[in-house]
């Protein structure tokens, strides 16, 4: 079965950095595009980032542009999230998610889902 697993998340101060992985198995890694999503306490899921199947098409959230980067290495069958001049606002769970169309992962609701990690950012 297709499993997704997060890790990288922890607990830091504003301004610091973190990368976050996503260790993908159950499916041929290099045909899915790949996202990142968070979900605040209290709030919506929201879109990150995404990548696309090759990593050489990228979309990434107005609210993380400039600060976030998504990035793949499908011999690892890995996708990451760095995450640069972290703010509070950036506090949320962390979910990566795939998906075989590029549509589905940046508008709708991807097929598979990891069980997320913690970021918290503090002031």
């Amino acid at each position: 079965q297709v499993q997704l697993v997060e890790s990288g998340g922890g607990s830091v101060q504003a301004g610091s950095s973190l990368r976050l992985s996503c260790a993908a198995s159950g499916l041929i890694f290099s045909t899915y595009v790949m996202g990142w999503f968070r979900q605040a306490p209290g709030k919506e899921r929201e879109f990150v980032a995404a990548i696309n199947e090759g990593g050489y098409i990228k979309s990434h959230s107005n609210s993380v542009k400039g600060r976030f980067t998504i990035s793949r290495d499908n011999r690892k069958n890995t996708v990451y999230l760095e995450m640069n001049s972290l703010k509070p606002e950036d506090t949320a769970i962390y979910y990566c998610a795939a998906d075989l169309t590029w549509v589905v992962v940046t508008t709708k609701t991807p097929k598979y889902w990891g069980q997320g990690t913690q970021v918290t950012v503090s002031s």
